[in-house]
């Protein structure tokens, strides 16, 4: 597996073969070729389109100009007017004056036309380059890990991880993969009612030698983000930390955020995760046995050097008649409790029963939406709170 210089993978859309046979030879005789990472044979309605686009999230378009140039405008027109980060490139086998002017017009970035091996289709090769890689591939800035881990199962942390994906996807309009590091007893894919025909483990036997469009087909699209499901086996094998690492390091090169569903924090893969995370949150609920747990926890990652700004409490089920508030927990974890979440259990029933994202209107929407903002920076806000005090009354599902 090497990050810097990575291709840029493209989606193709030629219903004109000889035109996509001559444009795929040329390539084979590039070193900085598109990775072709769909090649579809005829124009897709709209939805198609989309679907395909959030689900293989291409650099580029690569649309066939000359089989008909209206319905090539049409899905121009349409992929440009979507929120997905992407470019438009028109392909003909003439240097079609129309062609060029119309297609430019309705949104594409470049017209490439055969020979497509000319001097001037490389120096348009690096326009493309430019415009969806403008920083040098090493200097990349790379995307940041979010971490969710219960301290006891049963905490909510899998929902938590699930719905601040989406909410971040929607907030951010970025790149976002959950994944579900789960081995065990990973629920990501059936709360999201995932047909999954790949899952983490997968991945990480083939991280050394993946390519975009390998990691691409073994991912799962739900509402806009990729999601990486757990094994529906639990799978006991150790876990190589190298691996790991790697699998962590190309999900940061490929996504702007990365949401990891992780196992009770006392699990190896819990602990090696956080400590390649950016933030993680340890999700505990008001129960004593899980306060107990969660303490214990602060404590194990203060003694393995954690600085407590790397990780934060998020204590849920709290209830006013149980004696505690803010104060109280952050004395008894001597760190800073300030996450709060609105008891909305009907909203919450309804999306995990449906397996979809969380309505972005309603109070824990908005609460989950609050915390996806805080960290993606876009808003300095105070923490979002329940009727002016720390509660967290339950807002998830009794399953982790």
């Amino acid at each position: 597996m090497t990050l810097p210089g990575r291709p840029i993978t493209a989606l193709l859309v030629a219903p004109n073969r000889e035109l996509a046979d001559q444009f795929a030879h040329s390539l084979a005789k590039s070193k900085n070729a598109f990775q072709i990472i769909l090649d579809l044979k005829t124009y897709p309605n709209q939805q198609t389109l989309e679907m395909r686009l959030r689900q293989m999230r291409p650099d580029v378009l690569l649309l066939d100009l000359m089989s008909s140039l209206e319905a090539a405008c049409d899905l121009i027109r349409f992929a440009v007017s979507q929120k997905i980060p992407l470019h438009v490139v028109g392909l003909h086998l003439q240097n079609d004056s129309e062609a060029i002017l119309r297609s430019l017009r309705v949104g594409a970035s470049e017209f490439l036309h055969a020979p497509f091996d000319a001097p001037v289709q490389q120096d348009a090769m690096i326009r493309i380059q430019k415009l969806v890689q403008p920083e040098n591939a090493a200097d990349r800035e790379m995307g940041k890990v979010v971490a969710f881990s219960s301290t006891k199962p049963g905490s909510g942390a899998s929902t938590l991880a699930a719905q601040t994906a989406f909410a971040l996807s929607r907030t951010t309009g970025k790149r976002v993969l959950l994944a579900d590091f789960d081995l065990m007893g990973g629920t990501i894919g059936f709360y999201l009612k995932l047909e999954q025909t790949h899952s983490l483990v997968d991945v990480l036997e083939q991280v050394d030698k993946l390519d975009p469009s390998q990691w691409a087909s073994m991912m799962v699209n739900s509402a806009g983000i990729d999601v990486l499901p757990a094994p529906e086996m639990p799978y006991q094998d150790p876990v190589d930390p190298n691996r790991l690492h790697d699998v962590l390091q190309y999900a940061r090169f490929l996504y702007d955020w990365v949401v990891v569903d992780l196992p009770s924090v006392f699990h190896r893969v819990s602990l090696l995760t956080v400590s390649q995370s950016d933030k993680a949150f340890l999700v505990s609920t008001s129960e004593l046995a899980s306060l107990h747990l969660a303490r214990r926890a602060v404590k194990l990652l203060n003694h393995l050097g954690f600085d407590s700004t790397r990780f934060q409490m998020i204590i849920n089920r709290l209830d006013k008649r149980d004696g505690l508030n803010g104060s109280d927990l952050t004395k008894l974890f001597d760190c800073p409790i300030d996450i709060s979440l609105p008891n909305d259990y009907f909203s919450l029933h309804r999306v995990v029963t449906l397996g979809e994202a969380l309505d972005g209107d309603t109070e824990l929407g908005k609460a989950i939406e609050g915390l996806a903002t805080k960290l993606s920076g876009t808003v300095t806000a105070p923490p979002v709170k329940a009727r002016g005090q720390f509660v967290a009354r339950p807002i998830f599902s009794h399953s982790s």
